[in-house]
């Protein structure tokens, strides 16, 4: 698991708190830059926001930004979130209650739309004509769907079930990871996490896969631990839900309990409660590099310090970059290899509710499995 707050060789400087009354924070007059140019630009006020289960004020901040289609880094982010505290005399940044009140004039952006769902991904000419085909092939599409392991535009499935978690709770038993008689309340914890911050349940699972052999809670490297790798280090992992000074300890703690700390990361993470849906690439990203997931088109390369597990990589070599697409082809890939029997959940009847945006990302997830005809 990266830094929540990467570190930036420069950042713009942030003008002090207005001390009293009720201006917004002005521009630096020397400020320059794109994220600069946005405090000094846009005129209008975001106003009073009424804070929800699960809001933060960094993840409160970041979508002002993305509403307005601006740029913003995490550790921008978190800077403003801590002038906007000020403002409101929150002494503690990273708490504030459901039902507070936040003034977030300062920001002077336009008032936050809640509930707002993001917008299609940025697709390259070459992608952007692939989805077209796609979308104007139902029949194909429907195979696509069937061959691949599940349906992201549905949280639960059709049937309600969930093969890969159920495979992947099975093979944790036999490896001792947990006991037969916890498994039925991991789940429901899981099936709970899924819910709350609108992923899927088995895309939990691909991702435990990847970090930890598959709901593993001793499993570590050496500097990260747990079933999602909580690493060491300031504004990291273990730091972000209470284990900065002893994070070893993570690793006497059960599943059930480290899945009370995935709750907490997800929050801190900026994943948002009953938010937009989740797909599987951003879930990852959340966990690896939660910055990263600023970048939105899915061949371009992320900025993720590496080598990577090899998986991750296009084309599996880790000299080559990592993008979305790569990490959703790596996922798959590893689940295919360790839970080789795990029975493919068809997807047809999702097909007709995905929208212009379900069908962008659905081109992520399903074009390696498309006829060369398409490719």
């Amino acid at each position: 698991m990266s830094n929540l707050l990467p570190p930036l060789p420069s950042l713009p400087a942030l003008s002090p708190p207005a001390p009293t009354g009720g201006g917004a924070l002005l521009p630096a007059p020397d400020r320059s830059g794109a994220f600069g140019q946005v405090l000094a630009d846009v005129s209008h006020r975001g106003g009073m926001v009424q804070a929800q289960d699960g809001d933060t004020l960094i993840g409160l901040v970041k979508a002002h930004y993305r509403q307005n289609h601006q740029p913003i880094t995490e550790q921008q982010a978190m800077r403003l979130a801590h002038q906007v505290a000020a403002r409101n005399q929150i002494d503690n940044p990273d708490l504030i209650l459901t039902g507070q009140k936040i003034d977030f004039s300062s920001l002077r952006m336009p008032a936050l739309a809640r509930g707002e769902a993001p917008g299609p991904l940025d697709l390259h000419p070459r992608s952007a004509q692939l989805v077209a085909k796609l979308a104007n092939a139902t029949a194909l599409t429907t195979n696509a769907l069937a061959s691949r392991p599940t349906a992201w535009a549905s949280s639960t499935g059709a049937s309600g079930q969930h093969p890969i978690l159920d495979k992947t709770l099975e093979r944790a038993i036999q490896k001792g990871f947990v006991h037969a008689s916890e498994a039925p309340a991991v789940k429901d914890k899981i099936l709970a996490l899924a819910d709350r911050y609108n992923f899927q349940p088995d895309d939990f699972a691909r991702l435990s896969l990847m970090e930890s052999g598959g709901m593993n809670p001793q499993a570590s490297n050496g500097n990260c631990h747990g079933i999602i790798q909580f690493c060491d280090g300031p504004n990291r992992g273990a730091a972000s839900v209470g284990f900065k000074d002893n994070p070893r300890a993570i690793l006497g703690m059960g599943l059930l309990q480290q899945l009370d700390l995935v709750d907490r990361y997800f929050s801190q993470a900026g994943l948002r409660v009953k938010g937009p849906p989740i797909g599987l690439d951003d879930l990852y990203l959340t966990v690896l590099t939660p910055a990263a997931r600023q970048e939105t088109r899915p061949d371009a390369p992320l900025p993720i310090a590496g080598p990577q597990a090899r998986y991750l990589h296009v084309g599996q070599d880790t000299r080559a970059p990592i993008t979305r697409n790569s990490i959703l082809a790596g996922l798959h890939t590893l689940t295919n290899a360790i839970l080789p029997q795990t029975v493919r959940a068809a997807a047809a009847p999702v097909i007709g509710a995905l929208g212009k945006g379900g069908v962008t990302r659905l081109y992520d997830e399903v074009a390696g499995t498309l006829p060369a005809t398409l490719r």
